[in-house]
């Protein structure tokens, strides 16, 4: 069975966790995988398990769109012309992502072209947005079945067309429970039916060392986050700056890259906390799970920013975990699924770096609990994070979305591994 995946970018440093995916269900039996990609890359921090797909990956050029669109246009021309309509009045109310989706339309015009021609017989779009407008395309245009895997900023900040996109999927993969329940409106286990699969990795690829935090003398922490908004680096910052004593031990390593990041030096020097902040930049996956190796606690200050944007379940909270690390991190969408206070790790509330500074407290004065933590969450992370589990659910679901595309949702359901 040939499948493929589309993204809106490729390579991508921080989707590690669809890179992990798409390699993990291209090793299942019965299942062949192509991959496809909307937009150039915006970084060019390569992961090396992301280089064999560099080759393999299809971006339709403009003139390759351009003359798929028209040939669309000659050949269906009631369907294209309709199908546009949808979209203009589904975006209608979000003029900037209208002008996105109207840029899309051609992509995926060139995308379902290709799709036909080398005989694919599903697609999975990762993200709500583009990615999985252009798979909707190509089952409107190209009669080839679709499912998404929304994820956060995809779902929680602007909802234009979701409905639509939700509700005709042959399935939709929530990543969390809260997921489900906010796509549920939707048509989401309704219209289609929707699969609770978590972010997955491989335990055994993160050496497993339980940590707890030394009595005495410096501790290193470690926050794996692009610096943006919704990640809370600004929260972060003050409750260490508001912090005893206690906190004055901790020595915090950011790895990650984005547009705060100049705007986050001057905070750290205004608080005085220069001598104790280092800015890493971006980072390959295996230069990620040695900084994990290196660290004596992870913290991941999640808010929700201005916009509505927030965290889905944050992969590098899972790598965490299955590294030994005590984890600090808030109270936020998906995440209690996974940190689960005072079992797994140390929740605070969003936003709130007071109660951020008590939780890295808590981890600081009790060693003994911040281990049996650690081994706990290494522990969850095996249960219900394995990518060996989750794989072939996954590819159980496509095979059966895939097998024939008369039966109904009901009957796909049925045979999916559930």
């Amino acid at each position: 069975m040939r499948i493929a995946y589309v993204v809106s970018r490729f390579p991508q440093v921080t989707e590690t966790f669809i890179l992990r995916e798409l390699n993990a269900v291209t090793g299942q039996p019965g299942i062949e995988a192509e991959l496809l990609s909307l937009f150039p890359p915006l970084d060019p921090t390569v992961h090396p398990a992301a280089r064999p797909w560099l080759d393999r990956v299809h971006r339709p050029g403009l003139g390759e769109s351009l003359r798929a669109l028209t040939r669309s246009m000659l050949a269906r021309p009631m369907r294209t012309l309709s199908s546009i309509a949808l979209i203009v009045g589904g975006y209608a109310r979000a003029p900037r992502r209208l002008v996105r989706a109207l840029v899309t339309i051609p992509l995926a015009a060139a995308h379902a072209s290709h799709l036909r021609r080398i005989g694919v017989v599903h697609v999975h779009a990762h993200y709500a947005t583009y990615p999985a407008l252009a798979a909707w395309w190509c089952w409107r245009l190209a009669g080839i079945p679709y499912s998404i895997t929304p994820h956060a900023h995809d779902i929680f900040i602007d909802q234009s067309f979701l409905e639509r996109k939700v509700s005709e999927a042959r399935f939709v993969i929530a990543i969390s429970e809260y997921n489900r329940r906010f796509l549920a409106p939707f048509g989401a286990g309704r219209s289609a039916p929707i699969h609770v699969v978590r972010y997955w990795i491989e335990p055994s690829a993160y050496p497993f060392r339980p940590r707890e935090p030394h009595a005495n003398g410096p501790v290193r922490a470690l926050c794996v986050a692009s610096l943006q908004t919704y990640k809370g680096h600004e929260v972060l910052f003050t409750a260490l700056a508001r912090g005893g004593e206690r906190l004055r031990r901790i020595e915090l390593d950011l790895v990650g890259s984005g547009e705060l990041r100049q705007q986050l030096e001057r905070l750290a020097e205004r608080l005085g906390l220069t001598a104790r902040v280092r800015f890493l930049g971006a980072r390959t996956e295996n230069q990620v799970i040695e900084h994990l190796d290196q660290a004596d606690l992870f913290v991941l200050p999640s808010i929700v920013d201005s916009e509505g944007s927030m965290e889905g379940l944050p992969n590098v909270l899972i790598e965490a975990l299955a590294c030994g690390l005590p984890v600090v991190t808030t109270r936020l969408s998906g995440i209690p699924e996974l940190v689960i206070d005072g079992v797994t790790g140390v929740l605070a509330e969003p936003g709130d770096p007071d109660a951020l500074a008590a939780a890295l407290e808590r981890v600081l004065d009790d060693p003994d609990a911040a281990r049996r933590w650690a081994e706990a969450g290494r522990a969850r992370v095996e249960r219900e994070f394995d990518i060996k589990d989750s794989a072939a659910r996954l590819a159980a679901l496509f095979m059966a979305a895939g097998s024939l595309d008369s039966r109904s949702h009901g009957d796909l359901t049925k045979q999916a591994a559930d």
